[in-house]
């Protein structure tokens, strides 16, 4: 029997009409509900590196007698260069998946993917026990399963494959926990993404137990229900590893000053979209890229020498950050604050800044107002938006027209050094007469 049918009746992948879709430039192929009479549009798969099976029931095929492989079976397996497989919109029986789990020991697939799809009932893992497979990446987004807590013995038996994973993803899929336990099962996991659940404060001190994702350098929990920055802050303290978090998305509120300290590692923190109106502390000591955009804050003050990327895009700033403590910076954005002039001195102190983004403010197109911003755009440090997000809020003959097309004279502008000259040149003459 061809490979592509074995793997078929494994995933009981025969449903309603439809077919495969093969693009051979991507090597990327797409089968739409198959069904015995055109499961011949599978074999073009063969070829791609990336294959995605959407919709089908596979409830009707739990008691499908499933045998191991024969050697030949095995060997071509072994030959098929698809790296990623997608499963989308499937009723899936755990009993079935557990049961065929094994089967990808044989082929080189790396990531698996499962997409708006529901877990039915409870799969018996006990075969997958001492069983290693090639799968590093693991994402499962919108679907419906059992809850995580009470399984850790499933999670014992997939031990020796979880153990060597690498990428976890876990979104909008109404997780609430993540017991201890199982935290402790993923040994060599380098990122775990559990956006858009419902996690709060007391699950984050649960899960990231002690020697609980102990190489965990990414995590993501954008979107859940965590309301306390400091207790996230306790939460973490174990990830000793940590290098990028995401709080995003989350409506942390303003607390008072604690000693927790974050990971010596953490570099990268996205706090945007949280609610604040001010700056929360302390930040990560070795701190590189903070995002602070679509927030309140009305003034900011960061002292961090580590700091490369600061964005505090659509707040109420009325005024640029101080950034003389900040001598790394090498991007600011801005955009969409009540900012009417850049502290052009500072700016152009700081010899790494390359990246400013200021559009949509209502800026004053003085003389040092608009000086600056075009002397940021003639060194080519001014990005997206220059120049028709930058307009003239005033001074009223200024009003409306691009900070571009300001017209910026040496006499109206620079008096000083005009006027110095010519005292000179007078005082000379004054002399000479004499």
């Amino acid at each position: 029997m061809n490979v592509a049918v074995l793997l078929l009746l494994w995933l009981g992948l025969f449903e309603a009409e439809g077919r495969c879709f093969f693009n051979r430039t991507q090597e990327h192929c797409v089968c739409y509900n198959l069904s015995q009479d055109n499961i011949g549009s599978i074999i073009q798969c063969l070829a791609a590196s990336v294959v995605e099976f959407w919709g089908g029931e596979l409830e009707r095929y739990v008691a499908f007698p499933i045998s191991d492989l024969d050697p030949s079976a095995i060997d071509m397996l072994g030959t098929l260069d698809i790296r990623k497989i997608i499963f989308g919109d499937l009723l899936v029986p755990e009993i079935l998946l557990a049961r065929v789990l094994k089967f990808f020991s044989y082929t080189q697939v790396q990531e698996l993917v499962f997409e708006s799809c529901i877990f039915q009932g409870r799969g018996n893992w006990d075969e997958m026990a001492g069983q290693g497979l090639p799968i590093l990446s693991l994402h499962f987004h919108n679907v419906t399963s059992a809850p995580l807590t009470g399984r850790e013995q499933d999670f014992s038996s997939l031990s020796s494959w979880l153990e060597t994973l690498q990428e976890l993803a876990v979104t909008a899929s109404h997780v609430t926990s993540l017991p201890c336990r199982i935290g402790r099962v993923f040994r060599a996991l380098r990122s775990l993404d559990v956006a858009q659940n419902s996690l709060g404060d007391e699950d984050l001190m649960h899960a990231f137990c002690k020697e609980a994702f102990p190489q965990l350098q990414v995590l993501s929990l954008q979107g859940n229900k965590l309301t306390s920055y400091h207790s996230v802050c306790r939460s973490v303290q174990r990830l000793y590893e940590l290098q990028h978090l995401d709080l995003s998305q989350n409506k942390l509120m303003a607390e008072t000053s604690s000693s927790c300290q974050w990971p010596v590692a953490l570099q990268i923190l996205n706090l945007s979209d949280t609610g604040l109106d001010e700056i929360l502390t302390p930040l990560p000591p070795s701190l590189e890229v903070l995002d602070m955009s679509c927030n309140h804050l009305h003034t900011v003050d960061i002292s961090l020498s580590t700091l490369k990327k600061l964005f505090l895009s659509q707040n109420l700033l009325e005024a640029a950050p101080s950034l003389r403590n900040c001598p790394k910076l090498e991007t600011l954005h801005l955009d969409n604050n009540s900012i009417a002039e850049l502290p052009w001195d500072e700016v152009r102190l700081l010899g790494h800044l390359r990246d400013v983004a200021a559009a949509g403010n209502p800026y004053n197109c003085s003389c040092s107002g608009a000086g600056g911003l075009q002397a940021l755009a003639d060194m080519g440090h001014l990005g997206h938006g220059w120049p028709q997000g930058y307009m003239c809020h005033s001074p009223p003959r200024y009003q409306g027209r691009l900070v571009r097309d300001v017209p910026l004279s040496l006499l109206e502008c620079n008096r000083a050094a005009v006027i110095a000259p010519v005292c000179i040149l007078l005082a000379v003459l004054g002399v000479a007469g004499a």
